[in-house]
């Protein structure tokens, strides 16, 4: 009873809950405490400064050296005054986390030292980028990148302990200037369906200037004791569990949904909250998921890139804060087999510097007029391009949870509920062509329908990969563990894409047959209605009925990642990239070449752990248990007790058949995993995706089955039940 598995146990038995000290005043005291926010730029920077730094984030206009000196001066200043001594450079690379070198303001003049830091430390540092994913857009002994800041983000300070240092949101690129993170894509795809968005606005109101994205993210994670996560090796090195017999108690009967928040993770929430909004990032929910041990949260809406950084922000501080607490956690999609995976549901919209939410039924029949344009726009653009947002979203974790009637299957469709669904067949069946004056007609038809909508009496529909939700639609295909600005550039580019062209045949159909505005508009509409009608479903997305019915309309079932990522290899998905200046052919290839090498990683790590879990811990404890079994055997048939020795006899059978076979099938992984190495890439992770996971199922199974047959007190890794349930 003395293995690691014991004394993990004793020890998450014996945790007590941290107390968590906070400043005991209300939220609004202390949010952005932390973030040069507006207050903070008024305060410290010159009235000049200031207005030049808020025309570059409104407008995209280039920053002056001048201003930018006073900017980091000022910077400096506030950081110093909250106790920081170093700056860094906070950036996004292509690994899917942050990355961040320090610098101290010090230095030396002399003898002695100041603190300085400059307008060029600001607005451009020089980072070695030879250890970083790159898909061959540099080669290896070019090691030079820079990192370059991003104004429309806030800098912030970070506190670890007692140490508190400057972070810079930044871009990061090549020395030739190519994109080497998820951010500069992402502003490029958010300044480009602004711009598009915005020609589209003034058919119907000239009074805005500005047209945005914005995003609600909704992260699930597990959090576990961090001794039981120690003494899973597969945990450690892969964030998920390769074997584990299901416990008696799973998620069965939702005990756990929206329960009482279990004392120390609420402990471990409190503190997480309190740095989060001294950060600025504005958390509204938290609550128990579905499985044990699962757990959500999710801030107010933001300005998409905003949001973007606060959903990086936030994982790191999870991850930081979790440990203080004795706990881990686990962002992996499907860190469990036959329990709730892990998803982050993304909630995009657009809105106006006007104040209007552009997928907001209005009041008007112009302005639901304006309301159906965006969302029609949008749902013809999925309907053309759902293989690339699928694309965006494939990796080794998400291939575990999709499709797992947990989470929408990989076949991408719109949900728009059966209100909607009866306005788009009004449209349909009005609009004729020629009808010139009927515009306004069928524009208020739409405004008497609208208003039903406005009490949202349509269900929401869990199972829909894309689905509107009474004033945005919510993409929930993205893993836990994703950077959303990748499923984000994709979808931005996308409806951009589609908005552009919306406008040229508009205005082509309004010069050609000299329609009005709103007739023009209504008859492209409608077209765009008809051609998109194959992407909308309104059932069950986890019934066979629908794999068969999807089939027969011709749409994708990208069931693999390497089949999903495909798609960015694509002439006609590269095209809407490169068309709109979001990425560049070499910055795709890279793209595709790194998530390929990232998904053959993940899988070669995971048969690499398995193979040592099995053969070093799985196997000595049967062999242990077996050989016991034996000696068992032997005396039951020396005492000539026939009944039992049978019995024993049957067990001892089962459990050898199953040692045997688990060891066989070990090592014919292995041997298989190894042999991939001389294929490509793309070769190799198909391999992995048809070959080697269907090994780990096979092992699995025979692990699995020796859990429940060797004696409990032999078993040398933590059970699920244990796992799962121990707080």
């Amino acid at each position: 009873m003395d293995n690691f598995r014991f004394q993990a146990l004793a020890m998450a038995m014996s945790r007590q809950k941290i107390r968590v000290e906070t400043v005991g005043q209300r939220i609004s005291e202390y949010f952005g405490c932390n973030v040069f926010n507006e207050e903070a730029m008024r305060k410290f920077l010159s009235a000049e400064a200031y207005l030049s730094i808020r025309n570059s984030i409104e407008t995209g206009s280039k920053i002056e050296r001048s201003i930018a000196d006073q900017v980091a001066a000022s910077m400096q200043a506030w950081a110093i005054s909250k106790g920081a001594t170093h700056f860094t450079h906070w950036f996004q690379p292509l690994t899917g986390s942050t990355a961040e070198k320090h610098d101290t303001f010090f230095m030396l003049t002399g003898s002695k030292g100041i603190e300085s830091f400059s307008g060029d430390a600001l607005v451009q540092q020089e980072s070695d980028a030879s250890s970083f994913p790159s898909g061959g857009i540099r080669s290896t002994f070019e090691a030079r990148g820079y990192t370059a800041w991003d104004p429309s983000s806030p800098a912030f300070i970070m506190e670890i302990d007692s140490g508190k240092t400057l972070c810079i949101p930044t871009i990061f690129v090549s020395y030739n200037g190519e994109a080497l993170d998820y951010k500069a894509p992402l502003l490029k795809s958010i300044h480009m369906l602004s711009s598009a968005a915005l020609n589209v606005c003034h058919y119907f109101d000239k009074h805005v200037n500005r047209v945005y994205p914005t995003l609600g993210w909704e992260q699930e994670y597990f959090l576990l004791d961090e001794a039981l996560f120690y003494a899973r090796p597969d945990l450690l090195a892969t964030g998920r569990t390769l074997i584990g017999h299901a416990s008696a108690r799973g998620h069965q009967l939702d005990f756990h949904y929206f329960g009482s928040i279990p004392e120390r993770i609420y402990a471990c929430m409190l503190e997480l909250e309190y740095e989060s909004f001294k950060l600025g990032i504005p958390l509204k929910t938290r609550h128990n998921e579905v499985a044990p041990g699962q757990f959500e949260c999710a801030p107010i809406f933001e300005e998409m890139n905003l949001s973007v950084d606060h959903n990086q922000l936030f994982m790191d501080l999870l991850e930081r804060i979790a440990i203080r607490h004795k706990l881990r956690v686990l962002l992996h999609e499907k860190p469990f087999m036959g329990i709730n995976g892990s998803g982050k549901h993304c909630n995009w919209s657009l809105a106006t510097d006007t104040g209007r939410n552009l997928l907001a039924p209005g009041t008007t029949p112009r302005k639901n007029l304006l309301f159906l344009t965006f969302f029609i726009n949008i749902i013809k653009a999925v309907h053309e391009y759902a293989d690339l947002l699928m694309a965006s979203c494939a990796s080794a974790g998400n291939e575990y949870r999709l499709g797992s009637n947990e989470a929408p299957p990989p076949i991408i469709s719109v949900f728009i509920g059966s209100h909607l669904t009866r306005v788009l067949d009004e449209i349909e069946e009005r609009v004729h062509k020629g009808a010139i004056d009927e515009g306004t007609d069928i524009r208020m038809e739409i405004h008497k329908m609208i208003p039903d909508l406005m009490k949202d009496n349509t269900d929401r529909n869990r199972t829909s990969p894309f689905a509107f939700t009474g004033n945005k639609f919510e993409l929930r295909i993205a893993g836990a563990s994703t950077n959303c600005a990748l499923p984000m550039t994709v979808l931005n580019t996308i409806v951009g894409n589609q908005l552009r062209l919306f406008k040229e045949e508009v205005d082509s159909l309004r010069e050609e047959t000299e329609e009005k505005k709103d007739a023009a508009i209504l008859q492209v509409l409608k077209r765009y209605i008809d051609e998109s009608k194959k992407v909308l479903f309104e059932g069950d997305n986890y019934s066979e009925e629908w794999k068969e019915e999807a089939k027969k309309r011709g749409l994708s079932n990208l069931a693999t990642a390497p089949e999903a990522l495909d798609m960015l290899a694509s002439k006609k998905y590269r095209a809407v990239f490169t068309a709109n200046e979001v990425l560049s052919v070499k910055e795709l290839n890279a793209r595709y070449d790194i998530l390929l090498e990232q998904y053959n990683q993940r899988f070669q790590t995971e048969s690499r752990i398995l193979e040592d879990i099995i053969l070093n811990q799985v196997l000595p404890a049967a062999l242990q248990y077996q050989k016991r079994m034996a000696e068992t055997l032997l005396s039951l048939q020396q005492l000539g007790m026939k009944r039992e020795a049978e019995s024993q006899q049957a067990l001892f059978t089962k459990l050898s058949e199953h040692i045997m076979a688990l060891k066989e099938e070990t090592i014919q992984m292995a041997e298989e995993a190894k042999s991939l190495d001389a294929l490509s890439p793309r070769e190799r992770a198909e391999a992995y995706s048809r070959r080697i996971r269907s090994r780990f199922e096979k092992i699995r199974h025979h692990a699995d089955r020796l859990e429940l047959l060797v004696d409990d007190a032999l078993w040398p890794l933590p059970k699920y039940r244990e796992l799962l349930f121990i707080r």
